[in-house]
């Protein structure tokens, strides 16, 4: 017995060591490129930082940001826009879109296919696509509105529209969360909805008494990943806002100054990086703080099959 005991402790071992070979580049990996930085950058939030010094500072960096500092407080209104309006809308547009991809008609499968190519298109491509359709003057959608004797939008041009046409580029490529919901409708039983018939349940009733909680799971997991996407969202203000002195103030009239891009900017342009270590854990703590309260709120809507 001692010596089994003996032999499957050194097996363990061996095991363990075997294992944790294995995962050695990721361990190094994480080490290097996420724990490294991250405690950096909460280090740097204290101190003036610039390529060529470095000066502690205290909380003078969190001070500044909530005291005199227009520019943040409106890269802060139009993230949080974006996250209240554009989320919501691109989730109720993929669940009615997933309705209707799981129909029973032939082709379905195509049209899935073809519904989901644009989620695979890289978000540069996709934002240059967009800003030639919604262009005020060449843009294909403003010709085709202006055909019916309608004034066209100025989109990207016009402050008032800007974020607007921010969230139908995002409702375009909402490809994967539309494949999610129809995962899930795809696995609610059928007797469900036989047994609803037999009640004289129309659609409309069915929908809203067992399609609606018995997905509220896959909303949940969609809520919660489009919150932390939007929060982080930069390329296509970026590019839109262009990137000279025209994108200072997130062209046009900061109506496109989001969280990310003005962290960007005191970063990599201003040199800044005390101050945008700061932002950086700031957004953090505003995800984290958001992300809690949706699980903590889940509980009252969510249900699980368990």
């Amino acid at each position: 017995m001692k010596l089994a005991s003996v032999w499957r402790s050194k097996k363990v071992r061996r095991d363990t060591a075997v294992a944790l070979l294995f995962i050695l580049p990721w361990i190094l990996g994480f080490l290097a490129f996420t724990l490294y930085p991250m405690a950096a950058s909460f280090y740097y939030s204290f101190t003036d930082k610039s390529i060529k010094s470095m000066e502690w500072v205290g909380l003078e960096n969190y001070v500044k940001l909530f005291s005199n500092d227009r520019r943040y407080f409106k890269s802060l209104s139009n993230t949080v826009y974006m996250v209240a309006i554009g989320v919501p809308a691109t989730i109720i547009f993929s669940f009615l879109v997933a309705l209707l991809l799981n129909a029973e008609v032939k082709g379905m499968s195509a049209y899935r296919t073809i519904y989901y190519l644009p989620t695979v298109v890289p978000p540069v491509a996709g934002t240059l696509l967009w800003m030639w359709l919604l262009n005020p003057q060449r843009g294909v959608l403003n010709a085709a509105i202006e055909s019916f004797g309608v004034r066209s939008p100025g989109w990207f041009s016009d402050p008032t529209w800007s974020k607007p046409a921010l969230i139908l580029m995002g409702i375009w490529g909402s490809g994967q969360s539309t494949v999610l919901y129809l995962a899930g409708l795809q696995g609610i039983p059928t007797e469900l909805y036989e047994a609803a018939r037999l009640d004289g349940a129309n659609w409309f009733q069915r929908t809203l008494r067992i399609t609606i909680p018995l997905i509220s799971p896959v909303t949940m997991f969609v809520l919660i990943t489009g919150v932390i996407g939007t929060f982080q969202l930069f390329t296509q203000a970026f590019l839109i806002g262009g990137t000279g002195d025209y994108a200072v103030d997130g062209a046009p009239r900061q109506s496109l100054l989001f969280y990310a891009l003005y962290l960007y900017r005191q970063a990599f342009v201003y040199l800044d990086f005390g101050y945008a270590s700061a932002m950086a854990w700031i957004l953090f703590i505003i995800i984290l703080g958001v992300t809690i309260l949706l699980i903590r709120g889940s509980t009252h809507w969510v249900h699980y099959e368990a």
